[in-house]
């Protein structure tokens, strides 16, 4: 079963921690990604560019509106994605749990809906 990880992580770390603290961050990363493909679990990673570059849209009674920046104003932003496909829920908080981004801020666990049937997205099992 697919499940997508979300990786939310306060932007501010990169501005106040030292380079150093930064660069074994990224090393982190890399290594549990490389543990994730060794598993045979790993789909596709991401990591997102900071919230300052996100453009949001909407519309609204036929109307586009488009807004540059993050549209949540909070501390913690979308830092990347995993998609992962393991055997089930336990098994996707357990590969969750061993992610750097569960020591500095939140890991949120998505099921996954990859197909659709009669225009109807539906979960995969």
């Amino acid at each position: 079963m697919r499940y997508t990880l979300l990786m939310h992580v306060s932007e501010e770390a990169a501005q106040v921690l030292p380079p150093e603290v930064m660069e074994a961050g990224r090393q982190a990363m890399r290594s549990y990604a490389a543990t994730l493909q060794a598993a045979g679990v790993l789909i596709a990673a991401e990591v997102l560019q900071p919230s300052s570059a996100t453009t949001t849209i909407r519309v609204v009674d036929g109307s586009l509106q488009v807004q540059d920046g993050p549209f949540a104003d909070t501390k913690d932003q979308l830092a990347g994605t995993i998609v992962i496909d393991v055997a089930d829920l336990d098994a996707a908080i357990a590969w969750a749990r061993e992610a750097p981004q569960a020591q500095w801020g939140s890991v949120e666990i998505r099921p996954g809906a990859v197909h659709t049937v009669a225009g109807v997205w539906t979960p995969n099992t």
